[in-house]
């Protein structure tokens, strides 16, 4: 399993159904949200993961379509964990964006507005046969999660 550098169009395709929600929730954040209570080391873990994810998203041709094999099937599963991530968010902007709608479950996915992608990513690595991807994905899972966790505890729900 070695990457191959080259722009990975699906890399970006995925980017954008990851970054594009997040820009229309920065400005219809639910009522009450604050980052000011979050663990600094989750943070980091984050923000690690999340350049990591993207730079590998779109530095690794791996992730392009080729020819069909059985291992398309990954590729087919990050589509489809993506697509469930967009309907969530549809779902939240439709819904009164109360916290409690932030840290949802979605098809009995928990915490699906960090988990969906999370696990989009992966999948998609594997698809890639790209370790980078996956440990990029696994730190930033640490770090999303774990911060959605963390929020969703303090509102009042068990994580």
């Amino acid at each position: 399993m070695f990457e191959t550098l080259g722009f990975s169009y699906v890399g970006l395709i995925f980017l954008l159904m990851l970054f594009i929600p997040n820009i229309l929730w920065s400005r219809k954040k639910p009522l009450g949200y604050s980052s000011e209570t979050e663990n600094k080391i989750l943070v980091l873990l984050e923000r690690i993961g999340e350049v990591s994810v993207c730079c590998c998203a779109l530095l690794f041709s791996n992730f392009n379509l080729r020819e069909w094999t059985s291992w398309s099937w990954w590729l087919i599963a990050a589509f489809l964990l993506m697509a469930m991530y967009e309907l969530w968010w549809i779902r939240y902007f439709r819904g009164e964006r109360k916290l409690s709608d932030f840290y949802s479950s979605f098809l009995l996915v928990p915490l699906a507005g960090a988990t969906l992608p999370v696990l989009a990513f992966f999948t998609l690595g594997i698809y890639g046969k790209s370790y980078t991807m996956l440990l990029a994905t696994v730190i930033l899972g640490i770090g999303h999660i774990g911060i959605h966790m963390q929020h969703k505890k303090e509102i009042g729900f068990a994580a």
